[in-house]
């Protein structure tokens, strides 16, 4: 009597280039969860490989100094927020998505603790001249990005160089919003009492379609 034998296919095993993206997945993954926890002053390569489930060689090898780690991180950080923002606007309801709307967002956001490592790594900059550059780099990345997904949310609502005054200001204000909100978690509404006056006006300039 013959036995047939089936015969096992083996999972197909990843490319060297699928091993080495997921590994450096992982260290951005693990250095701006390190920033958010432990912010500038805490933040070491050795701590990040920890994180990051990988050996120092490992993350040397990926990322040979720590500031080409940062702005990678950085760089990876500032796509997932983004991705992640126009994720949370699609699922607002159809009363809520417009400019009220998108501003609460944005604001709700700023105020999560990896948005608010990348305003500390930005304020550090201010005294740490190794940092100076890429905190100048980080700020006007972030307003590009806003800039971008506004374009995208409210096309030709306003012209572009009233456009740029705006977002610029706008992030100025919540970048200090954010600051004042830390220390207090706005006790006293006075962080919101400003950002519904700002969405009074915004809705002004851009009315619901």
């Amino acid at each position: 009597m013959s036995v047939n034998r089936r015969r096992h296919r083996r999972p197909s095993r990843r490319t060297q280039a699928e091993r080495r993206s997921a590994t450096q997945a992982r260290l951005l993954d693990a250095t701006a969860e390190t920033l958010a926890d432990l912010g500038w002053a805490g933040l070491s390569t050795t701590e990040v490989s920890r994180r990051a489930g990988v050996s120092r060689g490992a993350q040397q090898h990926h990322y040979p100094t720590k500031m080409e780690l940062v702005a990678a991180a950085l760089d990876h950080l500032l796509d997932r927020l983004r991705e992640e923002y126009r994720d949370a606007y699609t699922r607002l309801p159809d009363n809520q998505r417009d400019v009220g709307g998108a501003l609460d967002l944005l604001w709700e956001t700023i105020r999560q603790p990896p948005a608010m490592a990348l305003l500390e790594l930005a304020l550090a900059g201010r005294t740490d001249n190794s940092l100076r550059d890429l905190s100048k780099q980080l700020s006007n990345r972030v307003v590009e990005i806003i800039t971008e997904v506004f374009d995208e949310l409210f096309p030709a609502s306003l012209p572009d160089a009233v456009v740029d005054t705006l977002i610029r200001s706008m992030f100025a204000l919540l970048v200090g919003l954010s600051l004042q909100h830390s220390l207090d978690g706005d006790e006293h509404g006075h962080q919101r009492a400003v950002l519904d006056m700002v969405k009074a006006h915004a809705r002004d300039l851009i009315p619901p379609a």
